[in-house]
């Protein structure tokens, strides 16, 4: 009766271990599944981080060339006011001395 009762604990040890086995076993792959999940979406937020460092360096490149592009045009602007400016100088020295004769 003993070897019963010692025979029917045993079985009962291991099926509570298998059991366990199993539990430990879903547990874990249910915690890779979330890994891997929470890797497939930490690898898009990188990519969409990426894009917009992408789109924002291009638009400062694009605000630099336009500032360049202005800055040039203002002085030329500036060179074309002076020359006339010279030359309106010019002229109205010319024309003084030419009154004074």
């Amino acid at each position: 009766m003993r070897f019963a009762i010692v025979a029917v604990a045993a079985l009962s040890a291991l099926s509570l271990a298998a059991c366990q086995n199993k539990q430990e076993k879903a547990a874990d792959a249910t915690a890779d599944a979330v890994k891997a999940d929470a890797n497939v979406a930490a690898t898009q937020i990188e990519g969409q981080a990426d894009a917009t460092k992408a789109a924002g360096d291009a638009n400062a490149d694009a605000m630099k060339q336009q500032a360049d592009a202005t800055k040039d045009n203002a002085a030329a602007e500036a060179k074309a006011l002076d020359e006339k400016a010279d030359a309106t100088k010019a002229a109205g020295e010319a024309k003084a001395e030419a009154m004074k004769k």
